[in-house]
């Protein structure tokens, strides 16, 4: 299927263009002094584990997402995609593509929204060193952006745009105008996901390219999550009650909202199944109930570290309860595991 033609990425209803309005304050530190040596610290190590898109990665490896992996057969696929009707292996073929390219996709938009999240964090963070390793994490976001544009673009036949729940958390983080609200939608929230889906991702693909991407991005990845737990633990501390439970209950909202972008109504509709029943067995299927649950087990024990998960009444543990995400929470936190492989890369 890797013919080496490009395509277009389809464009979301609002077009090609779309304007944000933002009302955040623009800081300027003027004193430069470095108030937390761990972050950076985590600055150095961004600088020296950059790579480039474009040489790192072996571009020149064909791509035939239609060939189903030995380890994933037909009927294996039948219990994975779930839909409400047996496919027979074309339509599975075809419906595994399509799975592919949604999910890219969304990885893609995600990407994008880290990037302007990002940028809006050197400007709103009062303090330098954090002003000093977000403009490197703005390096990153352009390059992950990068590679999924181009693998979508030229190894694959189809692309999405954006799915509307990510969408919607996506336009709520870039107005916040509170710098820690950015850093928990965007740091803990959508990156710590993503990490658990790259996790998933690596382990499954039978991609050697998409491999290496993922690899990539996914050390990248660790790295701003345990930016975006070193940043908050201290602002969490000085909350007011108020203020943690609205911190909380937004937690949740995006925890919702990234479970049932999950749902994939985009791709049942292209491929002309009834997406009512589609998305009903999705999220019923006790076997895409348990793929949901892993993809939080990046966000629970960060949340735990953050002190949010128990803070006040303990509101958020009662709603994370609800999601069945709790046996997360004593799972190591990405800062931690961020150092073990650290440690663990240099011994």
């Amino acid at each position: 299927m890797d013919n080496g033609a490009s395509h277009d990425i389809p464009l979301p209803p609002e077009g090609r263009l779309e304007a944000v309005p933002q009302a955040s304050d623009t800081l300027f530190t003027w004193d430069y002094a470095i108030q937390d040596p761990a972050l950076l610290n985590l600055y150095e190590k961004g600088k020296r584990l950059q790579w480039n898109a474009s040489t790192d990665i072996d571009w020149s490896i064909s791509v035939d997402p239609e060939q189903f992996p030995d380890f994933l057969p037909p009927e294996a696929v039948n219990a994975v995609l779930n839909p409400p009707e047996h496919l027979e292996v074309k339509e599975l073929v075809r419906m595994r593509v399509h799975q592919l390219g949604w999910m890219l996709s969304q990885f893609l938009h995600g990407e994008q929204g880290a990037l302007l999240a990002t940028a809006q964090i050197v400007n709103t963070v009062p303090w330098a060193e954090a002003k000093f390793y977000a403009s490197s994490q703005v390096a990153d976001e352009a390059r992950h952006v990068e590679v999924y544009r181009r693998y979508l673009t030229e190894k694959l036949p189809y692309a999405y745009p954006v799915n509307p729940h990510l969408h919607t958390l996506l336009d709520q983080i870039i107005r916040e105008p509170r710098w820690d609200m950015t850093y928990l939608g965007m740091q803990i929230m959508i990156e710590g996901l993503a990490l658990a889906a790259f996790g998933f991702q690596y382990q499954t693909s039978p991609d050697p390219l998409l491999k290496q991407i993922t690899r990539y991005v996914m050390a990248d990845e660790a790295r701003h999550v345990a930016f975006g737990v070193l940043s908050l633990q201290e602002a969490c501390k000085d909350l007011t009650a108020r203020e943690i439970r609205e911190r909380q209950e937004f937690c949740y909202e995006a925890a919702v909202k990234m479970r049932d972008r999950f749902l994939g109504q985009e791709v049942w509709e292209r491929a002309g199944l009834p997406v009512r029943e589609c998305c009903e067995v999705m999220l019923t299927s006790p076997l895409q109930r348990e793929f949901r649950k892993v993809l939080f087990s990046k966000i629970v024990p960060n949340l735990k570290k953050l002190g949010l998960l128990d803070a006040g009444d303990g509101w958020l543990r009662a709603r994370f309860g609800e999601l069945g995400v709790l046996q997360f929470e004593d799972w190591e936190d990405t800062g931690a595991e961020y150092e073990r492989m650290q440690l663990e890369h240099a011994g």
